[in-house]
């Protein structure tokens, strides 16, 4: 087993991108937020080293309108699946703007959703700024509703392994 892994974001899951373009489209005239959380590219099937974007995490008590989202930075858990942010631009504009720099300072990778919120209307920029490639990987990712597939069975065997 390698004790350190490579860091380096290879892309993003096709699921978690169609996720962000349907939920920027539904807060749309708003604007959209959320943190992004990433898996290890080895346990998602890929033979590279590296990190996929596989979630997007939604604070509770996020504020938008048609120029800005708020998040209470206090709900931002500290997360070591954190990967950056994501967040629409309903005017359509796909770069970011002075306020969305001093947002960026966490991370390697802040996506940034326009309208019309198609395939095409996003954009990948690094902590300063800058356009970064960022891959759609069609990859599997972990049933969400798996989390809760357990019966009484499991509980007890659990709460008897911890004693």
């Amino acid at each position: 087993m390698r004790l350190f892994r490579s860091s380096e974001i290879l892309g993003i899951a096709a699921e978690t991108l169609e996720f962000v373009l349907e939920a920027s489209e539904e807060t749309h005239p708003n604007e959209y937020m959320g943190f992004l959380r990433g898996e290890d590219a080895r346990d998602l099937g890929l033979d590279r080293d590296g990190t996929v974007i596989t979630d997007v995490l939604v604070i509770p008590g996020t504020e938008s309108n048609p120029v800005s989202a708020t998040v209470k930075t206090s709900m931002v858990p500290n997360d070591r699946h954190a990967v950056g942010s994501v967040h629409s631009h309903p005017n359509g504009v796909l770069r970011p703007s002075d306020a969305d720099l001093g947002t960026f300072g966490n991370g390697d990778a802040h996506i940034i959703v326009g309208a019309p919120y198609g395939w095409n209307d996003w954009r990948a920029f690094d902590r300063d700024g800058k356009r970064r490639k960022l891959d759609v990987l069609d990859v599997d990712l972990p049933d969400d509703e798996a989390f809760f597939d357990f019966t009484q069975e499991d509980i007890d065997r659990e709460l008897s392994e911890d004693s």
